[in-house]
């Protein structure tokens, strides 16, 4: 039996067709990944969507390789490069937090230049509003973008655009909507990041998954996640 590879974006009549397996048999193995966070499942119409959830791998990464090689992480890289080509990409992680409280990490320039390495400034959170995003080190700001949808603590939609380097600054403005969804005693945060050319550069989303690591780690613990990428634009003096 063939094993199930999930490309963004792909429905369950489309995978069918990819593989030799039934349809049942498919969309149980979806089930199964939809359960274990591995895939994020987002209805168009009538149409029923599936992404790849690379945090849950980006977690373990965090976690356990960096602690022993480099070579490992690159790999992982390299793997999530070649899963991920589409035009709009999906992220989704379960934080135990109410939703006011993702809503003020997200929003909160304190809060959000602990757990991710660019802060929002300049913004009343207002619908049409500009803001910054910029971090002690980076000698410049690292993006710009507007307030497009705002719903707090449930929905906030805002686009995009990457100025920390020439590659990326050429790519344009996309745009990034985050929703929180109470579940039992947790969110459901998922963030999707569209409106990107095929072929974007890696850099405008591949961060995500540390983004998001951060946010979870430091609602759930008060610590920092101290990774490589999230250490490059750190302030000398965090206390």
């Amino acid at each position: 039996m063939d094993a199930l590879l999930v490309e963004d974006g792909q429905t369950l009549s489309s995978l069918v067709e990819r593989f030799s397996m039934t349809r049942p048999a498919v969309a149980k193995h979806l089930r199964i990944l939809e359960e274990a966070g591995l895939v994020v499942a987002k209805r168009r119409g009538r149409e029923k969507l599936h992404f790849l959830n690379v945090v849950p791998i980006r977690q373990i990464h965090d976690r356990w390789i960096t602690k022993y090689t480099e070579e490992w992480v690159a790999g992982m890289v390299g793997l999530k490069k070649e899963l991920e080509q589409s035009m709009e990409k999906v992220f989704e992680i379960y934080i135990r937090a109410t939703p006011q409280q993702v809503w003020e990490a997200i929003t909160d320039p304190e809060i959000r230049a602990r757990y991710n390495f660019g802060a929002f400034i300049d913004s009343d959170w207002s619908q049409g509003s500009h803001f910054e995003m910029v971090a002690p080190n980076a000698g410049g700001p690292l993006g710009e973008g507007e307030i497009l949808e705002v719903d707090p603590p449930r929905r906030l939609v805002h686009s995009m655009h990457a100025l920390w380097g020439l590659d990326v600054e050429t790519e344009g403005t996309s745009r990034v909507t985050w929703d929180i969804e109470p579940i039992a005693d947790s969110c459901r945060v998922t963030v999707t990041h569209d409106q990107l050319r095929e072929g974007a550069n890696e850099q405008l989303y591949g961060g995500w998954p540390m983004i998001l690591s951060g946010l979870k780690t430091w609602l759930e613990t008060g610590q920092e996640l101290t990774t490589p990428g999230s250490l490059m634009y750190q302030a000398p003096d965090r206390t």
